[in-house]
């Protein structure tokens, strides 16, 4: 399926200010770029990175004081694997990967070490594989109240349980740290949401199992065959799509994405397991 997508942000500076930002599409194989423009009002030169692993596309760039603006476009193929939900086992810890034990660990704000005893307690007698990391979204999901403003960007996992409210970065970080506690490698992604209303920067994870990491959004308000990823990380303090160094006030944000081709899907829908990378331990 045929995307357009981007983002307008703006701001007001009261200094020179340095960005980093991370709202770039990744080029990863199931997300074929068919084109991409960005552009900055007034004109800076970025200084650009691409991560060789886990193929997130950062770029930095220093701002004058006054008004600034970035608009970034683009068109991209992605290519979605889907696959029966009951055929994907979880994988038993002494065989997972080494590449990925960063994913079974504590992070910053994915505290799975104190949400342990809780989790084993919830989830632990469930069919282990894709059914209970779906069951774990399902619980999320019914137990916590999407509230914009009953979190910060320090918020933690286990902050988000005993408030049973949050936004997607909240949900995406329980949903994590749920899985790291049952000794199921997952991480943090943010992305483009179709489907998503109103449109957004989005923040789901997906969990390694049966040899791929599978794509999960507890808040199901998207659809996971409409997620074009952005970046991936231990948490979402590796990620964020904007991080200023100076004295700035944010003064406008869209985000859009839509079929290429026009047609209007409906809402969010059930479908198969769904995964957007290629079978590998990225």
């Amino acid at each position: 399926m045929r995307y357009k997508l981007g983002c307008s942000l703006s701001y007001q500076l009261a200094f020179d200010t340095t960005f980093i930002f991370n709202l770039e599409v990744a080029q990863i194989p199931s997300q074929t770029i068919v084109s991409e423009a960005l552009s900055f009002t007034p004109a800076v030169q970025p200084r650009v990175y691409a991560d060789p692993m886990a193929a997130n596309r950062y770029f930095g760039i220093e701002v004058p004081a006054g008004d600034f603006a970035l608009e970034y476009n683009a068109e991209v193929d992605l290519h979605a694997f889907h696959a029966d939900p009951a055929t994907i086992d979880e994988i038993p810890v002494n065989q997972i990967p080494l590449d990925i034990l960063p994913y079974l660990l504590p992070s910053r704000f994915v505290s799975s070490d104190r949400l342990a005893p809780y989790a084993l307690a919830e989830f632990g007698a469930l069919p282990r594989g894709h059914q209970r990391v779906n069951a774990i979204c399902g619980w999320i999901n019914e137990h916590l109240v999407y509230q914009p403003g009953a979190s910060n960007e320090q918020t933690t996992a286990d902050e988000t349980l005993m408030k049973r409210a949050g936004v997607c970065r909240d949900f995406a970080h329980l949903g994590i740290a749920f899985c790291r506690a049952l000794g199921i490698p997952a991480r943090f992604v943010s992305c483009y949401a179709y489907g998503l209303v109103p449109s957004d920067f989005h923040a789901v994870f997906e969990a390694y199992l049966g040899g791929r990491w599978w794509l999960f959004d507890a808040t199901r308000q998207a659809q996971l065959d409409g997620l074009v990823r952005i970046g991936i990380g231990r948490d979402a303090a590796e990620i964020a799509f904007s991080t200023p160094f100076g004295n700035f006030a944010a003064t406008g944000m869209e985000v859009r994405i839509a079929r290429a081709d026009g047609v209007q899907d409906p809402g969010p829908r059930t479908v198969d397991a769904i995964s957007t990378d290629d079978g590998r331990a990225l």
